[in-house]
């Protein structure tokens, strides 16, 4: 199998748990705006995988998908999501946000989902609201 093989199972595999993660959130009321995103023209590795509406609270919701093959006892949740990541997604929800004029609340969420495609059923969990923003009062609107 050569590089670009196996490359091309590796953007199968992200596809489906994208999938599945865009099932999960119309499963939850959530409309969806926008996927794999690229906000920014001068910086490529900022992308969004999901941008939701939750019409129920007005509020914008940045969505990171992970897929793993398993999940193992002994490693935590949102291990995949470091500071590096935090930062790009940051940088990245504030330009979708600038580009598209949005005002009101927003908040972050990261959708993990431990299976591989045609294994049975998935595990997934879903992280809502996750602080990667600096000043956590402007991540939702309370009016």
């Amino acid at each position: 199998m050569g590089f670009f093989s196996i490359f091309n199972v590796g953007v199968e595999h992200g596809a489906w748990g994208e999938r599945l993660a865009v099932k999960v959130l119309k499963s939850r009321g959530m409309e969806i705006l926008d996927r794999n995103s690229r906000p920014c023209a001068k910086d490529r590795r900022l992308e969004i995988d999901i941008v939701a509406y939750e019409s129920s609270t007005d509020t914008l919701v940045f969505v990171e998908v992970k897929q793993h093959s398993h999940r193992s006892p002994y490693q935590k949740r949102l291990r995949s999501v470091d500071k590096k990541k935090m930062m790009n997604m940051r940088r990245a929800c504030w330009s979708w946000r600038h580009n598209n004029t949005w005002e009101g609340g927003f908040r972050f969420d990261v959708i993990e989902i431990y299976g591989e495609p045609g294994a049975g059923v998935p595990e997934v969990d879903y992280i809502e609201n996750v602080n990667i923003f600096v000043k956590p009062e402007r991540r939702v609107r309370w009016s």
